[in-house]
């Protein structure tokens, strides 16, 4: 079963533009690895950046945080966030039609 996770990435005022870059320069090498599904970018109204992964199961996940991509990532990324990354791992609960009930 696919396994869906928000990562909420809120970057410090001042490096607002080097995260966003950091980010969208990883996000290409994350399509290609094993098992990711989605890995969708998108911007709240705050400046945070919202990650929408959903990953082929538990195993892909595993390996997408082990890999080279999100190692690389959270190396350019530290020291310019407001806090830590916040990751919401999530499980399905299938409702009404099946193709809008679950991601």
């Amino acid at each position: 079963m696919s396994v869906v996770v928000v990562a909420t990435i809120t970057p410090q005022p001042e490096h607002a533009q080097a995260v966003r870059e950091a980010v969208l320069a990883a996000v290409p090498q994350v399509h290609a690895e094993e098992g990711c599904e989605r890995y969708a970018l998108h911007e709240a109204r705050d400046g945070s950046l919202v990650m929408i992964e959903q990953w082929a199961g538990p195993q892909a996940l595993a390996a997408h945080g082990k890999g080279e991509p999100f190692s690389e990532l959270s190396r350019q990324l530290e020291g310019k966030l407001a806090g830590t990354l916040e990751l919401q791992v999530l499980s399905p609960v299938p409702t009404g039609d099946d193709a809008k009930g679950v991601l």
